[in-house]
Order: structure tokens, then C-alpha cells, then sequence
């Protein structure tokens, strides 16, 4: 999208259309804006990619959020810009289908923001943040409704770089279907920014699939950063390993130095061609760089293939942190370093008294040293605010990556205090815990909100009864707590 908008050469006055022309910060650039002040652009963009072969095209939305469009000072037309730019690539998917008999979709974008949930802008104070979790689930539950509103059939959260984000967004999404009383297919497209093969806030590409694996995905994929040939090693390993369509949107190349891409159609498809022929991926497409005639090769490419097949999906506890953690068959015990636990350290609860952030990293740090596979964290108590402390520890932890690179175990008997772990964690945590001990709706109530934010839990083997203190009784609790 953003290749063809530039193409067409766009004045200040353009991007302000009729509507916007006092408005007080200049526009240039805003691309989102111009699915209202220049559909029948953007109409026809749409129109290009689908008569080159396009099933899916995606709205003109990957900015259209209020942290991103905050620059702009457009916060207040967020909603609206994302019903207009999917009521125009849903008038373009109409008129195709109608001039040809062909089903096409719509994917509404939602992109990464231009902030970061799990780095911090601040040189001096790696805990610091500019965004947090509740603010990137408000503004992608207003993008949500807005595309989904415009007529979108599909929600695409794409070029993820920070997996915090991302969640945030899963999370909104899975409120605003609750909410309309719908279900929309929800496709998830990550990016690995270097041949280091990890996010930008540094996740292997497993422990991105791993946190990401909480919802009932259409598919998990990948896009932008880099070309086909870059991507090549990780689409393979995603198609090994998700449980979902796996899907490939790569950059026409690599930018050359003008920021431009200089990948032709033919070399490009080329390149895919081999995702095809060795059958790694479901939906193949491009991302920046890539025009109506890279697509058209890409679609005359796809139809001579079989999709890949999805593997069979088998149950393992998998658990991350910036790298996976599988529990597997033939796994031995697994480690919990329960130290960084004011109950568990008379040390670390001193230093968190005393507001030694920095000192108590050292005591996650030797947990990880001394082989600890998960890090117990709690704040329970009564000369600590419990919640404030979990979120600042945990923030400055994940700053860390020889101790992030491990999964979390939020542990706290206050709700409050693991919402506040929960909504810091970029990988799979553990809740530490629930219980039958309040009945079964609030059990329910709570399981449910774990698992919208992407958690693993411990039930312990409470119920309204008090704690189950028999081999009878430990048994009647787990089973009812599992089958619930």
C-alpha cells in the first residue's frame, strides 16, 4: 500500500482533502487519512492488487491507531478512519467479485504502533515505558471496532515486533468479539528484524509462536524487515512447528540505500517458489516493496502447489520468556527459583522494602545462574504495594535479557498484583494461582482472563469446602478443576 500511495506523488493539500484544510499539524504522510480524503486512490490500489490475483487485501490501516496517529494530532478520527478504509476495500472486493464471480477477503491491518510495550525509551531508566498494556488494548479495541464496523471479514495484527504488543492487541480483539457477540478469523504476522532470527525486543521465533499459541489463530506468519531469501530458514521452521496456516508476506528485497526496493516480480517469485515447492506456507503475499506485478507472479506461482498441511496438534506445557521453554515427555522436573519471592528471600524482600530494584535483579540473575528454568516472582507483602512493585520489577527484568530469555511465574494470592505481572510479560507466563476456594464462576471468571492474556496457571487444590487434605479429596478438586 504504502509503495503505490507514493507513487502517486501526494501534496500537503492532497492528504488534507476538502475536509482537514485548517486542521493544525501538517498531514503529508499520514496515509491512514487518506482512505477519507482520497478513497478513490486507495479504491483503485485495491482494485490493481486484486485483478493481479490478490485473494486477501488488507485496509489501509497500519497507522490508523490513537498511539500512532497521536502524531498527527488525529486521535479523535481513529475510529472513523478505519470504518472508511474498510468500507473501501470492501466496495473494491465487491466490485470485483462482481465483474469476475471471484470471493476475495478483507483483512483489516492493525500495525505495531510506533511505541514499544516491553523496551524503555529511557537510557537511564530501563524500567520506564511509553506505553503500556491497558493503553495499546484501549486503542486497538477502538481500531478493532472500526474495521470490523467498515465491513472487514478478517483481523490481521501484523509486523510485530514487540510480542507485549501484540498480546495487547489479541486481548482487545477477543473483548470487541465478545462485546459485538461475533467471531472473525484472526490472522497474526510477526517480524524478524536480523539474521539473528529474533524479534526487535529479542524473541526466538519459537517462543514468539509459543506466546502467541493461546489463541485459535486462521494463521501465524511473517512479513517486512527483510526479503524472501532472508525469510526462508524461519517460514521453514514455522511450518514445522505452528499448529495454525502459517503465512508469508515478505519485502520485495532488502531497501536499498534511498530506502526504496529494487527486487523484481520474476526474482522475487523465483525465491517463493521454494516456499511453495517445498510446501511451507497457506497465504503468500508481499509486503513493502511489492506492486501489482510482484503479486501476479506470486498468484500464477501459488496455483500450481498444494498447500501446506497442519501438523497434528499434540499437547506439551510450552512456556517462554525471550526463548521457549518445552516441557516434554521426557523431561525431568523443572526448576522454579523461588528467591526473587519476598516470602522465599529474607534478602530480596529487604531490597524491595528499600526500593533496590536494581540489586534484586541480581537475585533473579543468580536463580538463572544457579539453573532455575522458570523465575517465581511475588510481592505479597503488607509493607509493599503489591502491584506497583510487581510491574516496576518486572519491567526492569525484562530489560535484562540473560534473565528475560526465561519464563515468568507470577505469583500472588491478589488478582490485582498478577493483572499488573500479566500485562508487563512479552513471553508465555505462569499464574501462580487459581483456586475452586470462591466458587466456580469466580474460577471460571479468572481462567478466562488468563488465557486472554496469554498464560499458563497452577491451580492449586482449594475448593469452597477449604483445602483438599486427602488423596480422595486432592483428586475430586483437581478433576473438577480440570474439567471446568
Amino acid at each position: 500500500m504504502g509503495t503505490q500511495i507514493q507513487q502517486h506523488r501526494l501534496t500537503e493539500e492532497q492528504f488534507r482533502g476538502a475536509e482537514f484544510t485548517s486542521h493544525p499539524r501538517p498531514l503529508k504522510g499520514n496515509n491512514d487519512l487518506l482512505s477519507v480524503t482520497q478513497p478513490e486512490i486507495i479504491r483503485a490500489i485495491h482494485l490493481d492488487y486484486l485483478r493481479s490475483g490478490a485473494d486477501i487485501i488488507s485496509t489501509n490501516t497500519f497507522n490508523a491507531n490513537r498511539i500512532s496517529m497521536s502524531d498527527y494530532g488525529m486521535e479523535e478520527m481513529v475510529y472513523r478512519i478505519n470504518v472508511e478504509a474498510a468500507r473501501v476495500a470492501s466496495e473494491a472486493a465487491a466490485a470485483f467479485t462482481h465483474e469476475t464471480g471471484r470471493s476475495v477477503w478483507v483483512a483489516g491491518s492493525l500495525g505495531p504502533t510506533n511505541r514499544t510495550a516491553s523496551m524503555s525509551a529511557d537510557v537511564g531508566d530501563p524500567g520506564a515505558r511509553t506505553v503500556t498494556f491497558s493503553m495499546l488494548a484501549e486503542a486497538y479495541a477502538e481500531q478493532a471496532r472500526g474495521l470490523i464496523d467498515g465491513g472487514a471479514d478478517i483481523l490481521l495484527v501484523e509486523t510485530i515486533f514487540d510480542v507485549l504488543n501484540a498480546k495487547a492487541a489479541l486481548f482487545a480483539i477477543s473483548g470487541v468479539l465478545d462485546e459485538k457477540g461475533i467471531d472473525l478469523p484472526v490472522m497474526v504476522s510477526g517480524t524478524i528484524t536480523d539474521a539473528s532470527g529474533r524479534t526487535l525486543t529479542g524473541q526466538t521465533l519459537e517462543a514468539f509462536l509459543i506466546t502467541m499459541s493461546h489463541y485459535p489463530l486462521l494463521s501465524i506468519g511473517l512479513n517486512c524487515a527483510l526479503g524472501a531469501e532472508q525469510l526462508k530458514p524461519y517460514i521453514e521452521e514455522l511450518a514445522q512447528k505452528a499448529p495454525f496456516f502459517v503465512s508469508a508476506h515478505p519485502n520485495a528485497g532488502l531497501p536499498n540505500q534511498f530506502g526504496g526496493y529494487d527486487q523484481s516480480a520474476e526474482e522475487m517469485g523465483r525465491i517463493v517458489n521454494e516456499f511453495l515447492q517445498n510446501g511451507w506456507v497457506n497465504i503468500i503475499g508481499g509486503c513493502c516493496g511489492t506492486t501489482p506485478q510482484h503479486i501476479s507472479v506470486v498468484s500464477s506461482l501459488a496455483g500450481k502447489y498444494r498447500p501446506r498441511v497442519v501438523p497434528e496438534r499434540t499437547h506439551m506445557t510450552s512456556l517462554s520468556g525471550l526463548e521457549p521453554l518445552v516441557i516434554r515427555p521426557e523431561t525431568n522436573f523443572v526448576n522454579i527459583g523461588e528467591r526473587t519471592n519476598v516470602s522465599g528471600s529474607l534478602k530480596f524482600a529487604r531490597l524491595i522494602r528499600e526500593g533496590s530494584f536494581s540489586a534484586a535483579l541480581d537475585v533473579a540473575r543468580d536463580q538463572v545462574e544457579g539453573g532455575a528454568q522458570v523465575i517465581d516472582i511475588c510481592m505479597d507483602d503488607a509493607m509493599i504495594d503489591g502491584a506497583a512493585a510487581m510491574k516496576r520489577f518486572i519491567n526492569l527484568l525484562m530489560s535484562e535479557p540473560d534473565i528475560a530469555k526465561l519464563p515468568v511465574m507470577v505469583d500472588s494470592s491478589k488478582w490485582d498484583v498478577i493483572e499488573a505481572g500479566l500485562q508487563c510479560i512479552q513471553g508465555k507466563p505462569v499464574v501462580n494461582s487459581i483456586s475452586l476456594k470462591e466458587g466456580e464462576a469466580d474460577f471460571l471468571k479468572k481462567a478466562r482472563l488468563i488465557r486472554r492474556y496469554g498464560a499458563a496457571a497452577v491451580v492449586m487444590l482449594f475448593d469452597e469446602r477449604g483445602q483438599a487434605d486427602s488423596l480422595e479429596r486432592k483428586v475430586e478438586v483437581a478433576e473438577r478443576s480440570y474439567r471446568l
